[in-house]
């Protein structure tokens, strides 16, 4: 059972503060009183109340004094502060001093009610925003870049040196290599780690609402805009903004994302205050930029203001002895997730994911541990359980295939995860690669093998 909020009321006029206890333990809540600023701070000492209501006024120490102090010892309790004497000035005192809000007596119950409860609600907010920032910054440790091959010791060393920089980043490398994760660590090892870490895929929207989702939008700009809306990087204010596939920008969007990095304020669409915003840009591509430039698909001013920094994230195939420890990494994960005792892979099975060439990078060798560990009997992978997808995935346009029933019936749900996967997409076969963990080529391959091109 959940436990009630506890709710400190501070007042010197005893009716008063009894007609509170009686209305607010009525709306469930726990009430702790106390008749004096100075009891206020003790009460804080001995515990974290979930909320405080104080009178402003009170004879020994007042709420404005007890106010300071009790930010001083807990700044996460929020404070509302009660005054018979309205006026903007001590309004904007109390608030100066960190209160939440302010109510005037007498009292509206239904105000103060929805006051109660908006501070409660901001609490638990912030709350799990401070949980979630935790869970990421875990997520996206260092730590977690597994791998103990050279390549990889001279990333971790490049990651220690550009994290701290308030420099743009370009992360190049192939698909499933972990760009984004790369980005994580830049982001939560940096001075902006308290900041936001936000994340848009340039390849999965249109060039009208990424336009939208980047830099936001008034209402009434568009049809369906029946609000104002914030965008990405007024989201990320004093944090991180990932772009990932920036490539796929189209011209007019390169040349919009350009000013921004050159003067740091944004516009709305379908408004015309300019924003100013204190956000650093880390970019990811699959592609090579030198050849986009060259065809004139990408901007050579834009490519020069990401390229401050570049990351080159080495494929799995550049780096196979790390193959085992990520092997075994997605396996522990993933055992633990289906409630399975899986110890380790065979012998031959190791000797296969050591061998085949992971088109797919990291993102195909997770999606082959996961799909092994949901069909694995014993207490080790064999080649029953990954031998199937390592066999189809290496497949060329000319190679012929011998199937079983199992591997028909396989081949449908392929088929049908594919078909899905693009309905979702709109038709975006990059996007649709990247969501089932595949290149675009493999898909490619598949799309022409069901016949679906």
């Amino acid at each position: 059972m959940k436990a009630k909020n506890t709710i400190l009321v501070v007042d010197d006029d005893l009716a008063h503060r009894t007609m509170l206890k009686t209305l607010i333990s009525g709306w469930g809540y726990n009430i702790a009183e106390a008749d004096d600023g100075q009891k206020a701070i003790e009460a804080v000492h001995q515990k974290a109340f979930d909320l405080i209501l104080m009178d402003i006024r009170m004879v020994r120490v007042s709420g404005l004094e007890a106010l300071a102090e009790v930010k001083k010892l807990n700044p996460a309790i929020p404070v509302v502060i009660m005054t018979a004497y309205a006026s903007v000035e001590t309004a904007v005192k109390a608030l100066k001093e960190g209160a939440y809000d302010y109510l005037t007596k007498p009292l509206d119950f239904d105000e103060l009610k929805f006051t109660i409860e908006r501070a409660m609600e901001h609490t638990h907010l912030k709350e799990e925003n401070r949980h979630l920032r935790e869970s990421l910054a875990s997520q996206f440790n260092r730590q977690n870049l597994i791998g103990r091959s050279p390549a990889m010791a001279r990333l971790m060393e490049t990651i220690a040196q550009v994290a701290p920089s308030e420099a743009t980043v370009l992360i190049t490398g192939e698909s499933g290599t972990g760009k984004e994760m790369i980005a994580g660590a830049i982001h939560f090892n940096s001075l902006r780690k308290e900041g936001p870490f936000v994340k848009i895929n340039c390849a999965a929207i249109t060039e009208t609402l990424l336009e939208s989702e980047l830099f936001g939008h008034e209402k009434g700009s568009f049809t369906g805009a029946d609000r104002r809306k914030e965008g990405k990087f007024r989201q990320a204010e004093g944090g991180t903004l990932f772009l990932d596939e920036v490539s796929e920008m189209s011209p007019a969007m390169q040349v919009k994302l350009l000013r921004v990095l050159q003067e740091r304020e944004i516009t709305r669409v379908g408004g015309d205050e300019v924003i100013k915003v204190d956000v650093r840009v880390i970019a990811a591509t699959n592609k090579d930029l030198i050849k986009e430039m060259e065809t004139g698909r990408f901007r050579d001013d834009l490519y020069y203001r990401l390229n401050v920094v570049t990351i080159n994230v080495p494929p799995l195939r550049e780096r196979r002895e790390d193959i085992p420890l990520i092997a075994q990494h997605f396996l522990k994960m993933f055992a633990e997730k289906n409630r399975k005792n899986i110890k380790g892979f065979t012998p031959q099975v190791m000797d296969q994911l050591l061998k085949y060439n992971w088109p797919g990078n990291v993102r195909e060798l997770m999606n082959a541990v996961e799909r092994g560990v949901v069909l694995s009997r014993s207490d080790y992978l064999g080649e029953g359980e990954l031998v199937l997808v390592v066999r189809d995935q290496e497949l060329s346009e000319e190679a012929p295939l011998k199937v079983s029933k199992e591997d028909m019936l396989l081949e449908e749900v392929e088929k049908e995860a594919i078909m899905k996967t693009l309905e979702m997409v709109g038709g975006n076969k990059s996007e649709a690669a990247r969501r089932l963990g595949i290149t675009r080529r493999t898909l490619h391959i598949k799309l022409k093998k069901y016949g679906m091109m």
